[in-house]
């Protein structure tokens, strides 16, 4: 059973987790991962109907640098929280806590489809759970939620400060992953820095804009959401 700390309780209030996103952006931690080499790494998905309870959420545990699948864990449940943007991840982050719990190995670092610092508040999910997994955690996201960027070299591995204008912070990165397709959205989310955090998206590229291991974890929320997998 993969472990986690418990940091606080999710039954809040939307205001009272604005203010306790602030609280949370003192611990986050933005540097060089120093630890052990991360030779696995989980990619984590989650996918919801805007207005439905129901949430649907994968983990997929690959080793690198092969990218073989070592462990998945697909549950499909309940969500208390209700959608409120910048918030998501108190709608989400329970359920991937509960998949986590459930898996046998426990990976190196945690790649998950969405924000890490890249984030109004600078607590993204993969900053906000990384907290809780206290190992590497990064956001792979397909869109902006903050910032801007310069444009990119069409070869794959460029990329670009993503920039938040409000106060010129540089919050993540734009990252081609593949040659002529348009980029992803990198941020650190905890225990890694941007770099560290570029260099691990692009060792985790089966071939695809999507890293692999969010792209094997969506895939498995997708199979979940139609019904074709059980939830384990």
């Amino acid at each position: 059973m993969a472990r986690y700390e418990q940091l606080h309780d999710w039954a809040i209030r939307p205001r009272e987790a604005v203010e306790l996103q602030k609280r949370l952006r003192e611990r986050v931690l933005v540097r060089p991962h120093t630890g052990k080499k991360i030779e696995t790494i989980a990619g984590a998905d989650i996918s919801f109907n805007k207005f439905s309870p129901v949430i649907y959420t994968g983990i997929v545990v690959l080793r690198l640098p092969s990218l073989e699948v070592v462990e998945e864990v697909g549950l499909v449940g309940e969500t208390q929280f209700p959608y409120v943007p910048g918030l998501l991840s108190f709608r989400e982050a329970p359920s991937v806590l509960e998949a986590w719990s459930k898996l046998k190995t426990e990976p190196d670092a945690v790649m998950f489809d969405g924000q890490g610092i890249a984030h109004p508040r600078r607590v993204g999910i993969a900053s906000h759970v990384g907290l809780f997994l206290n190992r590497p955690t990064l956001g792979c996201a397909k869109s902006v939620l903050v910032g801007g960027h310069a444009e990119l070299a069409e070869e794959r591995g460029s990329w670009q400060p993503l920039i938040d204008p409000k106060n010129d912070e540089t919050v993540g990165a734009a990252l081609r992953t593949k040659t002529r397709v348009q980029p992803i959205y990198v941020s650190p989310g905890h225990l890694i820095d941007l770099a560290g955090a570029i260099e691990l998206t692009l060792r985790s590229d089966g071939g695809y804009r999507q890293p692999e291991p969010t792209r094997r974890a969506h895939l498995l929320v997708n199979a979940l959401r139609r019904g074709e997998r059980e939830a384990t």
